[in-house]
């Protein structure tokens, strides 16, 4: 019997062992995609409590709470920090077979040297200790980064912000870590959503053109690219939650715009050819800059209205979607490569029967000499846990090269949340290691130890070349 959490966690044999410890453990890491505030990490943010840096805006760990009977005053409610943390410790134990209770553990072993199990017991005990290392030096948010070996921190960012810290953080000698903007231009694609002439108005102001016509609009748009180029994004990210496609030209796509101009929504037919031809006008300026383009796909959001209209959005009410996606991402994607304009793509897709649709997708438009131009991003969200992880890397190893996968990125607002590269690199060794030991792949340490490096690290790096 193992002991829990030791060294060679979820480690299955000598090779998973030798390939962690000798290739993996140690690499740096690129966080291609995360939702970190560059406020924070500017000003090396000084968390209160343990509360505050573990249980502030983490919809994963509320919707576990939920499900344990806790009542939502202790979650997002009115009751004070300590009593949170009580009622976070209560559900902790119930979460076994979930990826947070390792996850819970992992934080407290490597950021705080803490051992114990977390539960009702141990809560007061823990509360005192992270506490007080909070209140001392070398616990802000700057310094979680540096501890986990984060080079590269590719934030979230919405076309209108000013990108204020990222110009800050890139002045700033005293801190080593590259931190980027990433550019999420959802508010401009979703034609038929509440707010979408407001932000249109407001991507005027930024931008410092005026425009009343679709081209305008796209005008604007590149201004706001090229101005996150200046800044050093390299990356753009997509919230497509239902994948579509329509055969357009800009001439439609301008009346329909037109259209939302004046306060109308479109019809469903009229959404899909505007947001076809403005996601192939902003894949193609990335092809130009040479950005990777990221999709996420397929998330089913904001469904108990009640609580959306009591919370808002990104609180825990989100699902898994079954929208079909084969057809209109594989139409999106050819209409960029017509053009030789295909930027490096990354699709995720939160539904896991999309797995093998997305690793057989990625092979019709691979090329231009790029090492896995077009990557299966890896497994998000829901997915994001012992199962999906193996699952999804075992599809891109089927009818792929798992050899030339980017791997892992937090898709967190916590700063702790870098433990979750340790989780998976342990997980990608256990897979290689499984291979050998059925006798499926050589047990060539030096040949497999190279894969794994690029699989943690080096992939990346060459892939972004940040």
């Amino acid at each position: 019997m193992r002991n829990f959490m030791d060294d060679n966690f979820l480690l299955n044999n000598e090779t998973s062992v030798t390939l962690y410890h000798e290739y993996a453990k140690e690499m740096p890491i690129i966080d291609y995609h995360c939702h970190l505030s560059p406020k924070e990490i500017y000003e090396n943010k000084k968390f209160k409590n343990i509360t505050d840096i573990w249980l502030s805006g983490d919809h994963y760990k509320w919707r576990l709470m939920r499900s344990n009977g806790i009542d939502e005053e202790f979650i997002t409610g009115s009751a004070n920090d300590y009593e949170k943390f009580l009622a976070w410790a209560k559900t902790v134990p119930m979460t076994i077979g979930n990826p947070l209770f390792n996850w819970t553990h992992l934080e407290l072993q490597r950021y705080f040297g803490i051992d114990e199990l977390l539960n009702e017991k141990s809560a007061p005990v823990i509360w005192e200790k992270v506490n007080a290392l909070l209140d001392s030096d070398g616990f802000g948010a700057r310094d979680f980064i540096i501890k986990s070996k984060v080079e590269v921190v590719c934030t979230t960012d919405d076309p209108l912000d000013s990108l204020e810290y990222h110009q800050l953080l890139k002045e700033d000698s005293d801190f080593d870590v590259k931190v980027l903007p990433s550019f999420r231009p959802d508010k401009g694609l979703e034609i038929n959503r509440d707010g979408y002439l407001e932000w249109v108005n407001k991507l005027q102001e930024v931008s410092g053109t005026p425009f009343d016509t679709y081209e305008g609009f796209l005008l604007a748009l590149e201004s706001r690219v090229r101005f996150f180029h200046s800044v050093g994004g390299r990356v753009s990210d997509h919230a497509i939650d239902v994948m579509m496609y329509a055969d357009t030209t800009k001439e439609e796509a301008a009346e329909i715009f037109n259209e939302a101009l004046k306060g109308q929504k479109v019809s469903i037919e009229d959404e899909k050819k505007y947001k076809s031809y403005t996601l192939t006008f902003l894949g193609k300026l990335y092809s130009e800059l040479g950005w990777a383009m990221q999709f996420h796909i397929n998330a089913l959001r904001n469904n108990n209205a009640r609580m959306f209209n009591q919370l808002g959005p990104d609180t825990g009410y989100d699902s898994i979607n079954d929208e079909e996606i084969a057809k209109p991402l594989a139409k999106l994607l050819n209409a960029m490569e017509q053009d030789n304009a295909l930027p490096k793509t990354i699709i995720y897709s939160l539904n896991p029967n999309d797995n093998t649709v997305i690793a057989a997708m990625i092979g019709n438009f691979q090329g231009d000499g790029i090492p896995g131009k077009i990557q299966f991003g890896t497994a998000w969200w829901f997915n994001d846990n012992k199962s999906g992880m193996l699952d999804q890397m075992q599809a891109l190893a089927n009818v792929g090269l798992f050899t030339r996968f980017i791997g892992m990125l937090t898709d967190s607002r916590s700063f702790l949340s870098y433990t979750r590269h340790e989780y998976f690199r342990r997980l990608f060794c256990y897979l290689i290691g499984e291979w050998v030991g059925n006798g499926e792949v050589p047990n060539d340490t030096e040949f497999l130890g190279k894969i794994v490096q690029g699989i943690s690290y080096d992939n990346a790096k060459e892939y972004f070349q940040f």
